[in-house]
């Protein structure tokens, strides 16, 4: 049995070579190449790619985690990384220089709770619209998702991003008119509802004499 993942800190190291050939090169280094951003400073960084897989394994990712940045000690937030399309390894990654209290915004996975009523009794299909929302908040209590209990929900309804409920001490910024599930019957049940053609002919427009 694998040991769990506990990482609460990170070793980042400066670089002073950016560019292409420098980003290869620290790639077969095993070195992924990024950058720590915020509080007007903006330092191009390396992290130890086993270090980064096991920040990402570790149910730490969207949580604020000390970092050592050569001399410099640091509170940061993995805010992207950027993966090879074919081989999901990452290609490099950006850091956000935080502190605890500070308020930021992310963007929160959306997960839903329940079957809705319309799939359930009424044969429709839900659809989630809006996988993600983006809130603002404390740094260090920002959430891994926020979910939505769509139990009630019926054929033709929906949630929009202003009906879902924050953590406290969180705000929107979505549009709160954005629709995130919705609940629709199928195609074929949409074809059945539709009110039958009689198929007889209109009646012949007359025409007026000449």
């Amino acid at each position: 049995m694998s040991k769990p993942h506990n990482l609460s800190s990170l070793t980042l190291e400066p670089r002073d070579k950016i560019g292409t050939t420098a980003s290869h090169a620290l790639r077969r280094a095993g070195k992924i190449p990024g950058v720590v951003y915020g509080h007007g400073q903006a330092t191009p960084i390396s992290v130890d790619a086993k270090q980064l897989a096991d920040l990402i394994l570790s149910g730490n990712k969207a949580r604020i985690v000390d970092a050592t940045i050569g001399a410099q000690h640091d509170s940061v937030l993995l805010r992207r990384i950027e993966a090879d399309p074919l081989t999901r390894k990452p290609l490099s990654v950006d850091f956000q220089r935080v502190t605890k209290d500070e308020a930021i915004s992310s963007s929160v996975t959306v997960v839903t709770v329940g079957t809705p009523a319309g799939v359930r009794d009424q044969g429709g299909v839900m659809d989630v619209i809006t996988h993600t929302l983006e809130i603002k908040g404390p740094a260090d209590s920002i959430p891994d998702n926020v979910t939505i209990d769509v139990s009630n929900l019926g054929v033709h309804e929906h949630v929009l991003a202003g009906d879902v409920q924050l953590p406290s001490g969180f705000t929107l910024i979505t549009p709160p008119d954005t629709v995130v599930v919705s609940v629709e019957i199928t195609r074929a049940l949409a074809s059945e509802e539709a009110p039958a053609e009689t198929g007889e002919a209109a009646p012949a427009a007359d025409i007026p004499a000449s």
